[in-house]
């Protein structure tokens, strides 16, 4: 019935979609993270940049 050649071939090509898949989401993950991580810096940045506005405006009056 089944060769022992199309067996292997069955195994390899499932196991290159079950790496293809969880490569993938790996992927989307770590843009999902490092995108958030950015988000952060750049609400503390801004933070700052409105307390050195504030400062600068209390110093000219």
């Amino acid at each position: 019935m089944f060769n022992v050649g199309d067996m292997i071939y069955q195994v390899i090509v499932l196991g290159l979609i079950v790496l293809f898949v969880v490569s993938f989401t790996l992927f989307i993950r770590s843009i999902l993270l490092n995108q958030q991580a950015k988000n952060h810096q750049l609400n503390e940045i801004e933070k700052k940049m409105d307390k050195i506005i504030e400062l600068m405006d209390f110093k000219k009056q």
